[in-house]
């Protein structure tokens, strides 16, 4: 939770990340390698390393929470429309596997975003469509989403709960958590879960998404299995992306999937062998525009941007004192915050999410209004 008390800070943001997982700024510290796994030097493998804290050097300027919300405001094409618009159940489960692979952004090696504190928050808008996050527990880390249109067309409702975990010589991040897109005026809903997240540090350091996404709408019966594979020992065959789309009931294969996720994908009809374009990465991730504060008044403290501006700042400039003392300045506030609760046996409650969890089905999010308001954060039209 944000304490109020702050001195008002600038929100400091910075362009999303590029069609190669590139920024237009280059974070990345000298002999990063050796640095990385100096960091990991006394850690066991198989440790859970979901609350680890790297220091600024790693860092890239923004939070977790703003990774999470880019792939929806920052695309160059208007991918969620096509979902919406599409004629036939089957073109529009085809148009949302398109739009679920473009939200699967490269990263960049050797450096990451910061760890959300709890109750930060990051709103923004771009045309019609306003996303809101909020770090809705800490230990462990849950994050949710919820993203409405002003056309009454789509909702969006994510709970993501990832866990992180050394492995000698890689790290792996499985993401737990249901994601939910609601075409309202279709009455479809359509239930996906996100491939792993892996890190390698040998043979050839990189990042990749990894592992098995499921699609599924039981209101049209039809469904997508998706596979999304990292490279080979030698480096060959980088990110590529499989599988089919589905009748459920049947398990009878309609489409085919094929391509790689960094550039193309296509499916082919397999009645006919009639091949279409679903996704080109760069016709959805190039040029893209960072947000702006349109509305300074209305930034809430919570944002994300405002948390960790003086962070951010420092790693923008490269000083790293400055950038190691305030994230210790937030880190610390955290902590101080915890203690004033548990002496007064306080519970903190999210703001805009009704959360649950049990063993069985995990952390599962609800939005507490029904649509999202327009944002104090645009995203401007690309150019």
């Amino acid at each position: 939770m944000v304490d109020e008390g702050y001195v008002a800070r600038t929100a400091v943001l910075t362009a999303p990340l590029s069609f190669d997982g590139e920024s237009q700024e280059d974070y990345r510290a000298p002999n990063l390698l050796q640095r990385i796994l100096g960091l990991f030097r006394n850690i066991r493998p198989g440790s859970d390393l979901t609350n680890f804290q790297l220091p600024p050097l790693f860092n890239i300027p923004k939070s977790q929470l703003q990774c999470f919300g880019e792939p929806l405001y920052c695309t160059r094409e208007d991918m969620l429309s096509r979902c919406c618009r599409a004629e036939s159940p089957l073109e529009r489960l085809t148009s949302v596997v398109g739009w679920s692979i473009s939200i699967m952004r490269p990263l960049i090696f050797g450096v990451a975003p910061y760890n959300p504190i709890l109750g930060e928050t990051h709103h923004v808008s771009k045309d019609n469509l306003n996303v809101l996050l909020e770090q809705v527990s800490h230990h462990p880390p849950v994050s949710a989403l919820h993203a409405t249109d002003d056309r009454g067309e789509l909702e969006m409702i994510w709970c993501q709960h990832p866990v992180t975990r050394f492995y000698s010589t890689s790290v792996e991040t499985e993401v737990h958590g249901k994601r939910q897109l609601k075409l309202l005026r279709l009455g479809e809903t359509y239930v996906m879960n996100s491939p792993k997240l892996l890190i390698r540090f040998f043979p050839v350091p990189g990042v990749d998404w990894v592992g098995n996404v499921k699609i599924t709408c039981q209101g049209t019966g039809l469904g997508a299995e998706l596979c999304y594979r990292g490279p080979s020992l030698i480096g060959r065959n980088r990110r590529t992306i499989k599988g089919k789309i589905i009748n459920l009931s049947s398990s009878k294969t309609l489409y085919e999937v094929d391509g790689h996720w960094d550039s193309t994908v296509t499916v082919k009809d397999v009645s006919n062998g009639k091949q279409k374009v679903i996704y080109n990465a760069a016709e959805i991730m190039s040029g893209l525009n960072a947000p702006q504060v349109k509305d300074s008044k209305g930034v809430l403290w919570s944002e994300s941007a405002v948390v960790w501006s003086e962070v951010s700042g420092g790693i923008l400039s490269k000083d790293w004192d400055k950038a190691r003392e305030a994230k210790k300045a937030v880190e610390e506030e955290q902590r101080k915050l915890k203690r004033e609760r548990d002496s007064r046996e306080e519970t903190w409650v999210p703001k805009h999410f009704t959360v649950s969890h049990d063993e069985e089905n995990g952390w599962d999010c609800s939005p507490i209004e029904k649509s999202v308001p327009s944002a104090p954060i645009h995203v401007p039209f690309d150019s």
